[in-house]
């Protein structure tokens, strides 16, 4: 049981794919122009994670070590496919709204990288476990974005009217910039809440260090070179 809330809080704040690990930017920065596209990009990744790390973890030992990554592709792309065919039938608004990104899920880097490091190398609770708790970090990530975004930009938030007429939406906010912007100012935060717990506690920050990169498997990364240069 510890293992299971270990994942889940893995996820949601630990390791959280998008302020945390900073995984998944192209729909975090995309779709978030509202609360409801994020919510809903989020729950459907999620969706797609936890089945994709449960067929995995199930087939782990009987995927030949050479053709695993297309393997994990092809799993990952049939889900896409059912959650995709779902959301056109049920909540068609919310498919259009999302557009492209929904088949894009294919190649989202937290789906892939969390079925490599941990679905294919560990059993079939943990793994679903994990998925969920990825899954519903990268949510929360989303429609935190997606709400201050839209408040900021539109005045409401999943729709409902919050700001007074009498104030004027700033329109940059559900603009392009106004992503980078929220999400900066976001990650800015909650680094500032994690240095400000590590002080009182008397303790270091969780911050990323040159050592922790020597075992990345990422080797596009110029931290995870230096480390093996090193």
């Amino acid at each position: 049981m510890n293992k299971v809330t270990d994942r889940l809080y893995n996820g949601i704040v630990k390791e959280n794919p998008t302020f945390v690990q900073m995984l998944g930017m192209c729909p975090t920065l995309a779709v978030t122009t509202s609360a409801i596209n994020g919510a809903g990009m989020g729950l459907a990744t999620t969706v797609i994670l936890t089945l994709s790390n449960l067929f995995i973890s199930l087939l782990r030992r009987f995927i030949p070590d050479k053709v695993r990554i297309p393997a994990f592709i092809v799993i990952i792309a049939s889900f896409v496919t059912l959650v995709q065919f779902v959301m056109q039938a049920y909540i068609p608004g919310l498919y259009n709204s999302l557009g492209i990104f929904i088949p894009l899920i294919v190649v989202n880097c937290i789906i892939l990288g969390r079925a490599e490091s941990y679905a294919s190398k560990n059993s079939v609770i943990p793994s679903i476990f994990d998925g969920v708790g990825m899954g519903l970090g990268f949510t929360v990530g989303l429609t935190a974005i997606g709400i201050v975004r839209e408040l900021l930009g539109s005045g409401t938030a999943f729709g409902i009217r919050i700001m007074p007429d009498s104030v004027a939406p700033i329109s940059i906010f559900v603009l392009a910039p106004g992503a980078f912007f929220v999400l900066a100012f976001l990650v800015a935060l909650i680094n500032k809440i994690n240095i400000g717990k590590a002080k009182k506690q008397g303790t270091e920050p969780e911050l990323c260090k040159l050592a922790d990169c020597a075992s990345c498997q990422n080797t596009m990364c110029q931290g995870s070179r230096e480390a093996k240069e090193v």
